[in-house]
C-alpha cells in the first residue's frame, strides 16, 4: 500500500535530441540542437515548468571504437561535459535539481569532491552526483589502460571512493566563515578538518577550500543493478536509477534493494528507486503507436546492431543473422545487469537479434510506454502504488517535443490524481526528494 501523501519523484533525463536511437533523423527534430547550449537551456526550463525534481545528464569518457564510416551514422549524445553544462544551467534555472554522471574509475576523488561542491554552492543546493564505474574497454583505453578494471574491483574501489569524497565535503563544519576583520580571522579554525585517509586504493591528506556544500553532501545517485551495484547503492546511494521491463521484475528489484538498506542500518525511506521510462504520448492509442512506429522505421540496422554490441561489451553482433534467435552472450566485466536484462527479455519473448535491437533502440533497455496521457499515468501509478518504484526517470524519445508532451499532458494528469506536486515546496534537491541533510562529521 502507498503511504498517505506519498508522491512521485520525477527526473528528466536529457540526452542529445532525444533518447530514441533515430531521434536525430525525425523530420520534426533539429539534430544541430544537440550542439547548442540554448537548446539545453530551453529543455531545462521546460522541465522546471513541469516541476520535475531534477534534470539528469549521463556521460561516457571516451569514443566508441569502430570504422569511422559506420560510427558517423549514429548521433553523438554527449556533446558537452555534464558538470560544465550544469554549471551553466544553474544560472538559467531556479529550483530544479542538477544531476551529472561522473565515473569513479577515471577521476581522482579530490577533483570530483571539489567540482560537485562548487556546483552545489553555485546552484544554492541543487547538485546530484550519479556515480558510475564505467563499463567499456574503449573508455579504459582513453586513459592508457588496455582493458577495463574487473567488475567487482571497480565497485569495491567505488565504495572507498565515496568515503573519501564525503570526507572532503566535510572539510569544514557548517557555517565556518567569520570574516572578522578586527581579529583577523577569515574563518573559524576549529571548523577546519583535514581528511586523513589511508585505504586499499586511496591515500589522501587534504581539505577543500570551500565551505561545506549547502546540502551537506550533493545527492548521491547510482545506477548499477548487479549484485555489486546493489550493495554499493544500499551502502551509499540516495537515489537509484534502474531498468526494469515488467511490474514483477520492478517489484523484486525494489524489495531486494530496500531489504539491503536495512542490513546497512539505513531506513527504507533513505533511498528512492526510479526506473527509467520512455513515454510516447498521443491523443489516442493509435496516434501514439504511429509516433512510435515512425521512429522505429528510421533505425539504421547498422546503428542498431552497433548500439547493442556496445551495450553488451563491444561484442560484434554483426556476424549473426538479424532474423535468427538472439545469440548467447556474456557481459564479462561490463554492464552485467543490463546485459542480463536483454538476455531475459529475448528468451522470455523469443525475440530475434533484429527485434532485440529494435526494442533497445528506444530506451536502451528501459521500459517504453505509448498511449494517451491517461494510459501512461495509469502505468506509472500502478508501479508507484504497488511498490515497484518511488518515481521515474523520464527519457523523452525526442527533444524538446517528447518532453513537452509529457509536461503538458502527463504531468497534469498525475497532478489531478494527487500523485505529483503542483508547485515546489523546497529549494534544494534534497528537499524535492524528501531526503535529510546529512550532519557534518565534525563541529
Amino acid at each position: 500500500m502507498a503511504q498517505e501523501n506519498r508522491q512521485l519523484h520525477l527526473g528528466a533525463f536529457l540526452q542529445g535530441v532525444g533518447h530514441h536511437l533515430a531521434a536525430w533523423r525525425h523530420p520534426d527534430v533539429d539534430p544541430a540542437a544537440a550542439t547548442r547550449f540554448e537548446a539545453y537551456r530551453e529543455q531545462a526550463r521546460l522541465a522546471e515548468r513541469g516541476k520535475f525534481d531534477a534534470i539528469f545528464f549521463a556521460d561516457t569518457v571516451g569514443f566508441p571504437e569502430g570504422p569511422p564510416e559506420l560510427l558517423a551514422k549514429g548521433a553523438l549524445p554527449y556533446a558537452f561535459e555534464p558538470l560544465t553544462l550544469l554549471a551553466a544551467l544553474a544560472g538559467a534555472t531556479e529550483r530544479i535539481g542538477l544531476v551529472a554522471t561522473v565515473s569513479t574509475t577515471y577521476l581522482a576523488p579530490f577533483h570530483l569532491a571539489r567540482k560537485f561542491a562548487s556546483l552545489d554552492h553555485l546552484s544554492a543546493g541543487r547538485a546530484g552526483w550519479n556515480l558510475v564505474t564505467s563499463g567499456t574497454d574503449w573508455e579504459a583505453r582513453a586513459f592508457g589502460l588496455e582493458q577495463q578494471v574487473a567488475h567487482a574491483e571497480r565497485y569495491r574501489r567505488a565504495r572507498e571512493y565515496v568515503e573519501v569524497v564525503k570526507g572532503l565535503w566535510d572539510s569544514f563544519g557548517d557555517d565556518p566563515y567569520l570574516f572578522d576583520k578586527t581579529a583577523g580571522n577569515y574563518f573559524d579554525a576549529a571548523k577546519l578538518n583535514f581528511l586523513e585517509h589511508r585505504g586499499e586504493y586511496f591515500r589522501v591528506r587534504a581539505a577543500l577550500q570551500s565551505a561545506r556544500p549547502p546540502q551537506g553532501y550533493p545527492v548521491l545517485i547510482q545506477a548499477g543493478s548487479s549484485d555489486d551495484g546493489q550493495e554499493l547503492a544500499a551502502a551509499t546511494a540516495e537515489v537509484v536509477f534502474t531498468a526494469q521491463q515488467t511490474l514483477a521484475d520492478g517489484q523484486r528489484f525494489y524489495r531486494s534493494l530496500k531489504d539491503r538498506l536495512e542490513r546497512h542500518g539505513r531506513p527504507r525511506t533513505a533511498l528512492k528507486v526510479l526506473p527509467g521510462v520512455l513515454p510516447i504520448v498521443g491523443a489516442s492509442e493509435s496516434e501514439a503507436r504511429e509516433k512510435f512506429e515512425q521512429l522505429q522505421s528510421l533505425i539504421d540496422p547498422v546503428v542498431g546492431i552497433g548500439l547493442l554490441s556496445a551495450l553488451i561489451g563491444n561484442i560484434d553482433l554483426s556476424r549473426h543473422p538479424l532474423d535468427a534467435p538472439f545469440p548467447e552472450v556474456s557481459a564479462g566485466e561490463g554492464w552485467q545487469s543490463r546485459v542480463q536484462l536483454f538476455v531475459d527479455m529475448a528468451r522470455r519473448e523469443q525475440l530475434t537479434l533484429r527485434q532485440v535491437y529494435q526494442r533497445v533502440a528506444g530506451a536502451r533497455g528501459h521500459r517504453v510506454l505509448w498511449g494517451t496521457a491517461q494510459h501512461i499515468a495509469d502505468e506509472l501509478e500502478a508501479w508507484f502504488t504497488q511498490e515497484a518504484a518511488d518515481g521515474f526517470n523520464v527519457l523523452p524519445p525526442t527533444l524538446p517535443q517528447g518532453l513537452r508532451d509529457f509536461v503538458e499532458q502527463v504531468i497534469p494528469e498525475l497532478q489531478r490524481r494527487g500523485l505529483f506536486r503542483t508547485e515546489y515546496s523546497g529549494r534544494t534537491l534534497r528537499e524535492h526528494l524528501g531526503l535529510a541533510r546529512p550532519p557534518s562529521r565534525y563541529a
